[in-house]
């Protein structure tokens, strides 16, 4: 028989201002981010050169040299671009959010710097808690939304110490680690305390670990996918008009990666946390046989765990073999992350069922 530990309050407490704590500094995060897009902005003409440049790894130019009557004639013949999927139409990159200016670029490096800052006082708070009762940090929806706003955190930063250009994700990351935290503390916050008893298993800290790491990059994928929707129809009104637009939004847009980048981005992530999400549900389905004597049972949680599977796994499959790329992935992807949200929160405090226990 398990003998649960006592909460240790002090600990606890402890773990409620580091959460706090994270919160003010990822707020200054925040604002550093957005003085990064508005003081690395570029003039309009800048911006639309830019744009329309060929992408990276675009064949050069090709000159034809033809000799006439003695003279030298030089033809100048259309770049060829290479098209690496539906959405590409040759744009190249934005410098990614690291404003092109050295002021831009100073903001930014401060908010790379406050984001580490806050993820490490996130962390603790974490580790706090788990400490406080001497188990996982995830028994509940408060525990599992903090660590999964730091799980995302720690997936951006691991992707910018690999060298990735991904500077872009982190205002609206900190902006979604805000809102998330947030809800966390004044909706969702549970006083630390011992799990009920079919919760005293290992299976807790593989399956809901899983499950906060697939969401975590699921969410990063998420990102792309919106953005991909925005830089898209810009693309598609610059390559028409062969000018860009006036205003903060067309900055925004030209310091994003291209269509296509993000298109990519979103797909890769998608498909390397996806084998992570399907061990998701079968070290649930194991559990549920341990705990409750059955593998499946249609209970609401399964079952939106096995609906958000299957559409991410059509959108898998309909970029692997219909050539779904583009606006159409795009939609699928998001239609698969809204019902992960909802298997999260609709579920979780609308539905009851035998995850009931892990509500608010």
């Amino acid at each position: 028989m398990t003998i649960a530990a006592a909460v240790n309050e002090n600990v606890a407490h402890t773990s409620n201002l580091l959460i706090y704590s994270a919160m003010a500094v990822y707020t200054l995060a925040f604002l550093a981010h957005i003085a990064e897009w508005v003081f690395g902005s570029r003039s309009k003409v800048a911006r639309t050169s830019a744009a329309l440049a060929p992408a990276a790894g675009s064949a050069p130019a090709v000159t034809v040299t033809v000799k006439q009557d003695g003279g030298t004639a030089t033809l100048a013949r259309p770049e060829v671009v290479t098209r690496a999927s539906a959405s590409d139409r040759g744009f190249a990159d934005g410098p990614g959010a690291a404003g092109d200016t050295e002021q831009g670029d100073l903001y930014g490096r401060i908010a790379v710097s406050l984001t580490v800052l806050a993820w490490a006082l996130h962390v603790g708070g974490v580790v706090a808690r788990a400490v406080s009762v001497q188990r996982a940090p995830w028994g509940n929806m408060y525990e599992f939304s903090t660590t999964f706003g730091a799980t995302a955190v720690t997936a951006y930063l691991v992707l910018l110490l690999l060298g990735k250009k991904v500077r872009w994700i982190g205002l609206f990351l900190t902006t979604s680690v805000l809102l998330d935290l947030g809800l966390a503390v004044s909706v969702l916050y549970t006083d630390s305390d011992q799990l009920v008893p079919a919760l005293h298993s290992y299976w807790l800290w593989i399956h809901v670990s899983c499950a906060i790491i697939s969401g975590a990059v699921l969410y990063l994928g998420a990102v792309s996918n919106v953005l991909y929707l925005f830089r898209d129809r810009y693309e598609t009104g610059l390559a028409a008009s062969g000018s860009g637009n006036e205003g903060a939004w067309a900055s925004i847009m030209y310091r994003l990666p291209s269509a296509a980048s993000l298109d990519k981005f979103a797909y890769r992530v998608n498909a390397m946390v996806f084998p992570l999400w399907t061990f998701t549900i079968i070290a649930g389905a194991i559990w549920a046989e341990a705990a409750w004597g059955r593998y499946w049972g249609w209970d609401p949680k399964e079952t939106w765990s096995f609906i958000t599977w299957v559409v991410y796994a059509a959108y898998l499959h309909a970029r692997a073999t219909a050539g779904w790329k583009g606006r159409k992935a795009a939609y699928l992807a998001l239609l698969a992350f809204a019902c992960f949200l909802f298997n999260y929160y609709g579920v979780n405090i609308f539905i009851t069922g035998k995850h009931s226990y892990a509500g608010v």
